[in-house]
């Protein structure tokens, strides 16, 4: 262990580089909040006046969501491998931000529900690319027995953070009517406070990050790019733990984000009142603050392992709870046990993976990870979108993920138990 690691180990507080990528969570949490409760039920708003059915809403999202995140899974690789390049993560990943801030701008001047989902597709795509590069960071701000809290801090702060911007813009959504204003001119103040909100808290991991793990440069950078991807693809069929958690990832943190995406969609599907869906989810993001803290305090108590298999099977019965939806009561209770370990699972899978992977290659097998995370939950949300569609019954299309957490858990278990 490094002079730095020992230091870092005996001191409990946290170091600016620390605290500088914790920031980051804090600004991008903003976006994914707006996302997953205004702008669906925005979208619900502008497909009605197009003609949209509420099926019709929500499979068209679904579907929107799915080739976003689809389009992440194909660059996030190459994307990944080219940032452990020295000195290439951070420029790559300013361009990811910007790509995502300025796309959060433009979502507010959007009318047309088409226009509107193709830009936000974009938006989507920086956003998700952005936490490629950021993810990578972590062995670069933290020493590895730290990595279990710095990660389950991001967490907790960009949960309780990102309610400040989300706050102050669902005061005019909800107060448009009272205040004299449209709604369209409502979202459009509500995404400009997102997207200030997100570009000032990277400032701070713009200004002190050092990339300290990389590969150096040589000639040919994109062909070494994909000849190191290929590498990493053949190293990683040999190492049967970390294969066979990639592939439990696929499934688990699949299910979660798709529950993350279309919790307010699923939602106003049912027919529940649009204020008290937003505010049972603003309560998700209170309940996470204190308990992504929780699960990051008890990695001192409990293997990592442990933990991430209860957060998963939480949310087994939470996918099957949500068959039996029918009343507001019964969302807010969802609302409630997603916030108690949806930042445990996202924080512990994070940190875990970071410990089993050589860190001057994180660029390259986080965004490996990403097409079984993020870029992978197309599946998710698609699969909701088509059973529902299908169906016509939205319970059904959210009760379907229970299948992709079981799945999930059989083969995080099988990799706990690999050598």
């Amino acid at each position: 262990m490094s002079l730095q690691g020992e230091t870092q180990k005996k001191s409990k507080k946290l170091t600016i580089s620390e605290k500088s990528w914790i920031l980051y969570d804090v600004g991008n949490s903003a976006f994914i909040l707006i996302v997953s409760t205004i702008l669906p039920i925005y979208f619900n708003y502008l497909g009605e006046n197009g003609g949209l059915s509420s099926t019709e809403y929500l499979a068209y999202w679904g579907y929107a969501a799915s080739l976003s995140t689809l389009a992440v899974a194909v660059m996030g690789p190459v994307l990944g491998t080219m940032a452990d390049r020295k000195n290439l993560k951070k420029p790559i990943f300013v361009l990811m931000v910007l790509i995502g801030v300025i796309g959060c701008l433009l979502l507010g001047f959007m009318t047309s529900w088409l226009i509107f989902l193709a830009v936000y597709v974009v938006t989507k795509i920086g956003y998700s690319a952005s936490l490629i590069f950021y993810d990578a960071m972590l062995p670069d701000v933290t020493d590895e027995n730290r990595m279990d809290k710095v990660s389950s801090q991001g967490y907790a702060w960009g949960y309780i953070g990102s309610c400040i911007p989300f706050g102050i813009g669902l005061v005019f959504v909800l107060g448009a009517d009272g205040i004299g204003i449209s709604m369209e001119a409502a979202m459009g103040i509500a995404l400009g406070i997102v997207a200030v909100w997100w570009i000032v808290m990277t400032l701070p991991l713009l200004r002190c990050y050092r990339q300290t793990h990389y590969v150096e440069p040589g000639p040919h950078a994109v062909r070494e790019s994909f000849r190191r991807l290929g590498r990493t693809f053949r190293e990683l069929a040999g190492n049967k733990r970390l294969l066979f958690f990639f592939i439990a990832y696929f499934f688990y943190i699949d299910g979660v984000y798709t529950i993350i995406e279309m919790a307010t969609a699923y939602g106003t599907a049912l027919g529940l009142d649009s204020t008290g869906l937003l505010m049972a989810l603003l309560v998700t993001q209170i309940v996470a603050f204190p308990c992504s803290i929780l699960f990051g305090k008890l990695t001192d108590r409990f293997r990592t392992e442990t933990l991430i298999t209860v957060c998963i099977l939480a949310y087994t019965g939470i996918a099957v709870f949500a068959l039996f939806m029918t009343t507001q009561l019964h969302f807010w209770i969802l609302a409630v046990c997603v916030g108690m370990f949806q930042g445990g699972v996202q924080a512990l899978s994070r940190s875990h993976f970071a410990k089993l992977i050589p860190p001057e290659k994180s660029g390259n097998y986080f965004g490996i990870l990403d097409i079984c995370g993020k870029g992978a939950s197309f599946l998710g949300t698609f699969a909701v979108g088509l059973v529902t569609q299908i169906s016509g019954n939205a319970n059904l299309g959210v009760g379907i993920l229970a299948v992709f957490f079981v799945v999930g858990l059989c083969l995080f278990r099988k990799s706990v138990h690999t050598n």
